[in-house]
């Protein structure tokens, strides 16, 4: 009887078990390893900005962490407002610290 219990039970976890599959990755796929970049105030005024996912208020010189979502529209903010379109988020902008005025050009 134990051995019946035995055999029952390692079938059923074999049955269960999950099985390996292997993906081949294309070869003009885009993949990147950050999940974030930094945004400098590097202007003279304090912004308000849409990050994408939020507003924030950056002063002179201060800093903020930017979600890695290409394709995302950065736009300017007025009064808890999306405004117009500061830059879109690229893939090349991932794991860097960028400066507001390289961007706003």
């Amino acid at each position: 009887m134990k051995t019946i219990i035995i055999a029952l039970s390692a079938f059923v976890l074999l049955s269960f078990s999950e099985e390996k599959q292997i993906v081949k990755a294309s070869q003009n796929m885009e993949i990147s390893i950050a999940s974030s970049f930094s945004l400098v105030n590097d202007t003279k005024e304090k912004v308000s900005i849409y990050t994408g996912t939020g507003f924030v208020s950056l002063n002179k010189g201060s800093k903020t962490s930017i979600t890695c979502n290409t394709g995302k529209e950065v736009r300017w903010a007025n009064k808890g407002r999306k405004g117009d379109v500061i830059f879109k988020i690229t893939s090349d902008m991932c794991g860097k610290t960028i400066k507001l005025s390289k961007v706003m050009d």
